[in-house]
């Protein structure tokens, strides 16, 4: 278990089922992440069960620190050992809980397993441009854009890039410095 001030990452367990399941019927979440599927509460249980049986990844729940509630989750993915690189990715699972640096702190708690506890090199990801504030939060926990993937997601009549950002280990050892 990782645990900072208002939250703390666990390994994911059956309870957490409903609230990702709730976070899969929210229009706006799914904008966010570009995601068209609809997943059913079986589905989501048996995704889980596969990806605990999964060495390229690790997946974790994000608790309040102050109630033990499951308020997101987050991945570690497409470990790459070899290579020393691994993909990311977060959901909080309700609006109520933006904003208020939950998102933030699980984020440094990832990266510190990534770089400390994984020893990879390299941790990336994909957002989508309409996610301003996704991107906001990514920039300020050190990840820097790199490229983008022009017009890649067509979504409410509109077209949306893709921008890949990433984090080297050198530029999570300097930010923590400060």
């Amino acid at each position: 278990m990782k645990k900072g001030t208002l939250v703390y990452l666990r390994v994911i367990k059956d309870e957490d089922m409903e609230s990702m399941y709730r976070s899969c019927q929210d229009e706006e979440l799914l904008y966010m992440t570009g995601t068209r599927t609809s997943f059913t509460f079986d589905q989501i249980r048996e995704s889980y069960k596969r990806f605990s049986q999964d060495p390229s990844r690790r997946d974790f729940a994000i608790c309040s620190l102050d109630s033990g509630e499951t308020i997101g989750d987050l991945a570690i993915l497409d470990i790459d050992l070899h290579n020393k690189k691994a993909g990311f990715r977060i959901a909080l699972h309700s609006k109520d809980t933006w904003n208020k640096g939950y998102g933030t702190e699980a984020t440094q708690l990832a990266l510190a397993f990534t770089f400390e506890e994984l020893q990879l090199n390299r941790l990336e990801l994909e957002v989508y441009s309409h996610n301003v504030r996704g991107i906001k939060a990514y920039e300020k926990a050190g990840f820097k854009k790199e490229g983008t993937l022009r017009q890649s997601l067509f979504w409410n009549h509109r077209y949306s890039d893709e921008i890949l950002m990433g984090m080297l280990r050198a530029d999570y050892d300097n930010r923590k410095q400060f």
